[in-house]
């Protein structure tokens, strides 16, 4: 079991912790509502450092990426970061993931921590017939999440860019907390807006110090691994393992729009096929009609009780207090306003798809 530099902190703060990508990580620390609400409302901040970092440079570091990325890399420029799959041979996925443009022949990418050792072979597997300079620093980078309305107001007094005039899913090396060559980027996984910082393990405690006392006139508040879940789920993200997996078909799962074969991708022409002649199911957005709570693993029904799909990922909605899920379903019922049953304990519950995401974006 691996622990992230912040370890310690979070133990001090009472945090509960649990093993999560094979990492000891913090689930929770005041409860999942509170801080769930401190990223939608105001400022929060999640240590993320079990995530993985592979770079990627050199004169061929591009023709890797285009051929085992799902998007179309040519659309980078340096200071841009872009959202990722990697498609495997049998039409699943290997991950999702964010690669940023560093300069003309370097980029970053960050992976899933559950993945890093499967990610990491699958490209030097590929890397064979390119051969661009690999580097994983997994294990030497540590990263910080700070989201919230207030996150990039609270930050920028520690931040020497100008992180105000960034905009959405764009990067900058630069000076944070005193610390030189950290990476901010407009990025994160709640759609609550702010940025995450990429540096050395080393500075991880006086980057943590610095980050609560910039965020405590905001009401900043340590976050744990469970609000995050309950926060990507409310915008309606995938989360391997749940939406996406080896076996799923990224075009079932909405993920066409991060899809373009004609770069040549892996496996692009299954794909492209997928997009042109549609899917037998469709991942949506239920919300419960009554009380009851979804969760993954639970079978969806149409109104005559036959099976049509199953969730794979639910919760109780801290914004909306209302249940909600993410589920496979047959494509014939995939359109909003579609009426649905959950299975929940025995008991059929009625649900309405709905149009994603659950909760609007900041």
């Amino acid at each position: 079991m691996k622990k992230t530099p912040f370890y310690d902190i979070h133990t001090n703060l009472g945090a509960k912790i649990s093993l999560f990508g094979g990492y000891q990580m913090p689930i929770q620390y005041s409860g999942v509502k509170e801080e769930h609400l401190a990223i939608r409302n105001k400022v929060g901040v999640f240590d993320v450092s079990h995530m993985g970092e592979f770079w990627v440079e050199g004169p061929n570091a591009f023709d890797l990426l285009q051929f085992v990325c799902s998007n179309d890399i040519s659309k980078l420029i340096p200071g841009k970061a872009q959202y990722n799959y990697m498609p495997n041979y049998e039409g699943g996925v290997v991950d999702d993931l964010i690669v940023y443009q560093l300069h003309g022949e370097k980029y970053l990418l960050v992976v899933n921590a559950s993945n890093i050792e499967k990610d990491w072979n699958h490209i030097i597997k590929q890397n064979q017939k390119f051969k661009a300079k690999l580097e994983n620093k997994s294990e030497k980078t540590a990263l910080l999440a700070i989201q919230g309305p207030k996150a990039i107001t609270a930050m920028q007094s520690i931040c020497n860019a100008q992180i105000d005039q960034m905009s959405y899913y764009s990067h900058t090396t630069t000076t944070f907390a005193g610390v030189k060559n950290v990476l901010v980027a407009t990025t994160g996984y709640t759609g609550a807006g702010g940025i995450e910082i990429y540096f050395d393990v080393a500075q991880a405690e006086k980057i943590w110090r610095a980050v609560m006392e910039a965020g405590a006139h905001f009401g900043i508040l340590p976050v744990g691994l469970a609000a995050r879940d309950t926060l990507r789920l409310e915008m309606g993200y995938c989360l391997y393992g749940n939406e996406i997996d080896d076996q799923s078909s990224p075009i079932s799962a909405g993920l066409g729009w991060v899809s373009k074969p004609l770069t040549g991708f892996l496996n692009a022409g299954l794909h492209q096929r997928s997009m042109q002649e549609g899917t037998p199911e469709k991942l949506v957005g239920f919300q419960i009609d009554e009380r009851g709570i979804p969760r993954s693993g639970y079978l969806l029904y149409d109104s005559d009780e036959n099976l049509i799909g199953r969730v794979t990922s639910g919760t109780q909605s801290p914004s909306l207090n209302k249940g909600i899920g993410l589920g496979y379903v047959k494509t014939d019922f995939s359109k909003p306003g579609k009426k649905l049953f959950v299975e929940i304990r025995g008991k059929f519950v009625s649900a309405t798809v709905v149009k994603l995401p659950f909760v609007k974006p900041s």
